[in-house]
């Protein structure tokens, strides 16, 4: 599985396994197809993967995905970008092909979740 992590999505999920876990936990990360908007996620910090899931390590942290999420974030670079209206996860998906329904020339490659 390949899956790339900016210096910023990895400082958000040391800090959250920092405030909500203790040493060994993981950060549940659930990807869903968003249709035109590409992928939303949900996330938390847990002490094991659940039924179905399956541990990913990078470098220390350890992320616990689910089969779905697993094949949507396969190639994925995940990001995490905080603005003064909103935060969230960035997908930086090179695979993903325009929709048809942008109603400008080119569409974004990168989803906010």
């Amino acid at each position: 599985m390949n899956i790339a992590f900016t210096p910023a999505a990895e400082k958000f999920i040391r800090r959250m396994l920092k405030f909500d876990g203790k040493p060994g936990y993981g950060f549940r990360l659930m990807v869903s197809p968003g249709g035109c908007s590409g992928m939303s996620a949900e996330f938390g910090v847990q002490a094991a993967p659940g039924d179905g899931e399956k541990l990913f390590e990078h470098g220390d942290l350890k992320l616990f995905l689910p089969a779905q999420s697993r094949l949507l974030l396969d190639g994925v670079t995940i990001d995490f970008a905080e603005t003064a209206t909103s935060s969230g996860f960035v997908f930086i998906d090179p695979k993903k092909k325009n929709c048809g329904c942008s109603t400008t020339d080119t569409a974004s490659e990168s989803v906010t979740a």
